[in-house]
């Protein structure tokens, strides 16, 4: 593998001798490219080379299963696919072959395809909590089309978003929250408050001090923490009592937690719920699912004013329906849900004893469900750190491993887990020596990474 030595030098310029000795000059070239014609240099702020340590961002030419390589020539382990979208591996024969199938068939239509009908079927037999699903391209979309539903259906302005999450939507009502909210109307984000993760006495203040005003709960329901016990059953219960929409945001708990999603693991049904990532595995598909009674008021059975719900005009590609069909099927029949978790349950295990046996366990901490595990990188007094992220990722780019997070896919195998262990003891080798050094700089190779959401670049 190529760029996998671990170069040793004296400790002022050892981060100096590794970029030498591992650069990336292509994608370096390209990283300038997409600066040049895409704001941001990706089609996604998570994926910005501002996230990867200075001019080691690689860009990627292509994958299969675990693995992806890089313009450069170099092989790297991939963790957090696609953002998480890509649970079973790049390339996966199952998905390419319905995908393959449905490419000579046409792709698009003026009426909707049987596969339309297939895909809502599948889906509704797969997440049996939902008596309805619409399908979409991305996740934002799924999201704000459930909060539009709510406020229809309750006739109430406001959105409660759970103020622990870091994601809901590009849509002004979510972004405005966040350091990112140039261009966005100060009373649009007045109309969206935030309550707190496991605290049902807080949010249940909050729907008293705006009462009669909020439209929804929207939530994901565990992320790297599980939900206290009662904490879901009791948000569905504070949303019945004080008549607002309880919304899952499944974007990441769908297929992850259970084949059904979060809900079908802890059994608390919401209102609305919405999908996408693992969905399609890389494919753009999303989905927003639920009750019929409220789903229906986005169709043409019903008697009430009409809401626009869903209206896209790639929402129904046949391919993607067809990738997401398989993706089902695939996590059904092999049982990737039980893999995704024993594959990170190993992973997490090695990656702790490792940092424990360099002195740093109380510094490199990983955190998470085993299906969806993230990792906390924190300096010398325990606080979080932009720095020491910097040098992990930098180690970890050096052996051949591209993990922006620990989420796994079920492509991974024993032997690229226990390279994987391999190379983080290497890392926190090198933790060990900057904690030491009371400074991280030497090892940083340029300027730290940059959390997605701030506000100047």
């Amino acid at each position: 593998m190529k760029g996998t030595e671990d170069t040793e030098g004296t400790e002022g310029t050892e981060g100096t001798q590794e970029v030498r000795e591992f650069a990336l000059p292509r994608s370096r070239a390209a990283n300038e490219r997409l600066h040049a014609l895409v704001p941001g240099g990706a089609h996604t702020y998570a994926k910005g080379d501002d996230q990867y340590p200075e001019d080691l961002a690689p860009v990627i030419s292509h994958g299969r299963g675990a693995h992806v390589w890089d313009v450069d020539g170099n092989r790297y382990i991939e963790y957090g696919s696609g953002l998480r979208s890509v649970s079973l591996g790049h390339a996966h024969p199952r998905v390419t072959e319905a995908v393959r199938r449905e490419l000579d068939r046409g792709g698009n239509f003026v009426r909707p395809s049987v596969v339309e009908v297939e895909a809502a079927e599948r889906f509704l037999a797969t997440v049996p909590t939902a008596e309805m699903v619409k399908f979409a391209k991305n996740g934002s979309d799924a999201t704000t089309a459930a909060v539009r539903l709510a406020r229809a259906a309750t006739g109430r302005p406001r959105v409660a978003v759970c103020a622990d999450h870091p994601f809901f939507s590009t849509d002004d009502w979510f972004i405005g929250t966040t350091p990112l909210s140039a261009g966005i109307p100060a009373a649009t984000t007045d109309l969206t408050v935030a309550f707190p993760y496991g605290d049902l006495t807080a949010t249940e203040e909050l729907l008293t001090r705006y009462r009669d005003e909020v439209a929804c709960l929207i939530l994901e329901p565990a992320t790297w923490t599980e939900p206290p016990p009662g904490y879901l059953a009791g948000l569905r219960e504070l949303a019945d009592r004080h008549g607002c929409v309880l919304v899952f945001d499944e974007m990441i708990t769908g297929l992850r937690w259970s084949e059904a999603g979060a809900q079908g693991l802890y059994g608390v049904v919401p209102d609305l719920s919405t999908f996408g990532k693992a969905l399609g595995n890389g494919f753009a598909v999303s989905a927003l699912a639920g009750r019929r009674e409220l789903m229906e008021r986005g169709g043409l059975r019903h008697s009430g004013d009409r809401v626009f719900l869903l209206s896209t005009t790639h929402g129904a590609e046949t391919h993607s329906l067809a990738a997401a069909m398989a993706v089902q099927t695939t996590y059904a029949e092999e049982g990737v849900t039980a893999r995704l978790h024993a594959l990170g349950e190993r992973l997490a295990a090695g990656v702790r004893d490792a940092a424990a046996a360099m002195g740093v366990g109380d510094h490199v901490v990983v955190r998470g469900r085993a299906s969806n595990l993230v990792f906390a990188t924190l300096d010398g007094t325990g606080r979080p750190s932009q720095e020491y992220r910097t040098l992990f990722l930098r180690r970890l780019l050096v052996g051949g491993v591209l993990a922006p997070s620990f989420v796994v896919s079920s492509a991974l195998d024993d032997t690229d887990i226990d390279r994987t262990v391999d190379v983080v003891a290497q890392a926190c080798a090198v933790y060990r020596k900057a904690l030491d050094a009371g400074d991280p700089t030497p090892w940083l190779g340029g300027r730290p990474v940059q959390p997605v959401f701030r506000r100047r670049a």
